[in-house]
């Protein structure tokens, strides 16, 4: 607004008293709207950034006596069970004996593979149904360069296996620990320690299961069928 010579004096106090309080709100949407956009924009640039993978455990059991008839018993029985690695949208690695089974490694010559499952298969790979196991998840946050590890550790471990599965060696618990340790989840150990302190998955589940407790990572759990007796954490 331009003061005229001939101005009121309404007018000259608007000039003096409005106009000033026009020109802060004005200012004040434009702050608004600048601090909205920059809430926005750093909101999406800390949800690209939000990376996360899950560690799936299917316990080990056997059949109880009334039903050792229609059911089936399972590789390790109650000391057994499975673990695999969710590295992409139902995507399942997990370290699995193939061919003949090695009692010692031989890993100049291994008789295994890291399998590829979707979560169903990986819950089904002993039999039965996945909504009949007793099974655990752990959401595992990462960073970036993190996520870029572990499709890098997929890739190399799905063309071709680092050491054999066997008895006195690594297996699915150890293997799948090896990957963790690598992304900096768990303590690294050499590979004598890695499979005889993980010699089968639940001394990695409690392991992962501690760390979820103390990291507040999100942790999903399902009861098996009682037609089974399923082992403890």
């Amino acid at each position: 607004m331009i003061l005229k010579p001939y101005a009121t004096d309404s007018q000259i106090f608007f000039f003096l008293i409005c106009e000033p309080v026009a020109k802060i709100k004005t200012l004040r949407k434009i702050s608004f709207i600048g601090l909205l956009f920059l809430f926005v924009f750093s909101n999406r640039i800390l949800c690209q950034d939000n990376y996360y993978f899950k560690v799936h455990f299917l316990y080990g059991s056997k059949p109880k006596k009334e039903f050792q008839k229609s059911e089936s018993r399972w590789f390790g029985g109650i000391w057994g069970g499975h673990v695999g690695i969710e590295v992409d949208s139902n995507t399942v690695i997990d370290f699995v004996p193939e061919g003949k089974f090695h009692w010692i490694a031989k890993n100049k010559n291994p008789h295994c593979k890291f399998a590829v499952h979707t979560i169903k298969d990986f819950y089904e790979i002993f039999g039965g149904t996945s909504k009949a196991v007793k099974k655990a998840t752990v959401v595992i946050p990462i960073t970036k360069q993190q996520k870029q590890k572990l499709d890098s550790i997929t890739l190399v471990y799905t063309t071709k296996p680092p050491y054999d599965y066997a008895f006195i060696g690594m297996r699915c618990g150890s293997a799948a620990y090896d990957i963790l340790a690598q992304l900096g989840i768990l303590k690294q150990y050499s590979y004598g320690k890695t499979y005889r302190r993980i010699f089968y998955p639940r001394r990695l589940r409690k392991r992962l299961l501690k760390k979820a407790k103390e990291n507040n990572w999100t942790v999903t759990k399902q009861n098996g069928t009682e037609r089974r007796e399923w082992e403890e954490d």
